[in-house]
């Protein structure tokens, strides 16, 4: 028996475009019985990901977004069931596949003995985030086939989380960029190159560091009910969304607000499984809400959780994220607390019993980006590592 063991080396999380690093080890536990060496035929490794839709809601296209492995290779599954089919035994539809790798052919080991071997891939960049909504699902998974002569396939397979950054190829995202970045002067030669991932956390500082506070009036159709400051509009997941909300030249008298920050999944036209139904879903993550009335200031803060997907468009799905605002205003003037003129009495304000209200509802677009995947890694809840013995 030989156990074959799959970590990924740096994490679980990762950006479309880098290389995924998978160290296999094969290691041949000390002998009980005959002491002989063990043989395994071949392994090899695929990168796939599996898409899982609400079939009564969503239809897959066949053919615009699957990625497939050479015509040889898909000949070579389909005529026989013992190959190796790395989204075997998942559900869903296998939409992007990578060519598939072998690690060895005739592996023998002796009691005692291991052998690692290291798996690499680059990412597509044009590959769909991973993601969990309510009608779509995208997960991605590393998967090693491992055979003996005579013996099933065993498969080892590690989950990962992939994000997508748009824009990381475009250069003028720098152009406006303060590059602090030390330079050793008694280094010869001009400055290594930034790796795709030095790339994407600039960008990301870039964007989501800009102080440009964006101010909204907010009105109804008896005045103006407040006025709401948003300090920047693009964030990154595990941050917080942090705004300021003036009342004190509101000709409306509000009672309370909330504040939600949604997610809005909206399947494509073409996916739709009847044009008549409902073709956008709305979830809610994280919600403050505040009683505000005789109130001329207030604060709201939304922590953005880091295990959502940032916004993103494929063929079938279109994520998109919104502060949901709901004001509950007076129809009629609240009166006001009366002060005395003496300092040294006291009075209490009474509001009254009943109040006739209005609902006013507003939504405001943001945009979400990835975070860092070093950063995203330390607080997952997956494990980089799978055993089995073959």
């Amino acid at each position: 028996m030989i156990d074959a063991t799959a970590f990924l080396t740096r994490g679980t999380a990762f950006l479309a475009g880098e290389t995924i690093e998978c160290a296999i080890t094969f290691s041949c536990p000390e002998a009980t019985g005959s002491g002989q060496p063990e043989c395994l035929a071949w392994a090899s490794a695929q990168l796939h990901c599996q898409c899982n839709v609400k079939e009564s809601k969503v239809i897959i296209p066949p053919q615009p977004i699957t990625r497939r492995p050479s015509e040889e290779w898909e000949n070579i599954q389909s005529s026989s069931n013992t190959s190796f089919a790395a989204s075997r035994g998942e559900k869903g539809v296998c939409i992007l596949l990578t060519q598939p790798k072998i690690l060895f052919c005739d592996l023998k080991m002796k009691p005692g003995e291991t052998k690692t071997i290291i798996y690499s891939e680059t990412i597509p960049r044009d590959a769909p985030p991973s993601y969990r909504g309510q009608d779509v699902k995208y997960s991605y998974k590393v998967t090693i086939g491992v055979q003996r002569i005579g013996s099933p396939i065993k498969l080892i397979k590690v989950p990962f989380r992939l994000m997508v950054l748009y824009g990381l190829d475009e250069a003028t995202i720098f152009e406006g960029a303060n590059h602090t970045d030390a330079a050793n002067p008694f280094l010869e030669g001009d400055r290594p190159k930034n790796t795709l991932l030095d790339r994407a956390v600039q960008i990301l500082t870039t964007i989501t560091s800009r102080k440009s506070p964006n101010s909204y009036n907010i009105t109804n159709t008896q005045g103006a009910v407040a006025k709401f400051c948003l300090f920047k509009p693009a964030f990154k997941l595990g941050e917080d969304i942090i705004g300021t909300i003036d009342f004190s030249d509101a000709s409306v008298a509000c009672l309370q607000y909330s504040v939600v920050l949604q997610c809005e999944e909206q399947i494509s036209e073409e996916c739709r499984r009847r044009q008549q139904q409902t073709s956008t879903t709305v979830a809610s993550h994280s919600k403050h809400q505040e009683f505000c009335l005789h109130l001329r200031h207030s604060h709201m803060v939304l922590p953005i959780p880091l295990h959502v997907t940032p916004a993103f468009i494929t063929d079938i799905v279109c994520l998109r994220w919104r502060l949901h605002f709901e004001f509950t205003t007076s129809k009629e003037p609240i009166p006001e607390h009366g002060i005395p003129s003496d300092q040294s009495e006291s009075a209490i304000w009474q509001g009254p019993d009943n109040v006739s209200v209005d609902t006013l509802v507003w939504n405001l677009p943001i945009k979400i980006l990835p975070i860092n995947p070093l950063h995203a890694t330390s607080y997952s809840a997956w494990k980089a590592t799978n055993l089995v013995s073959v």
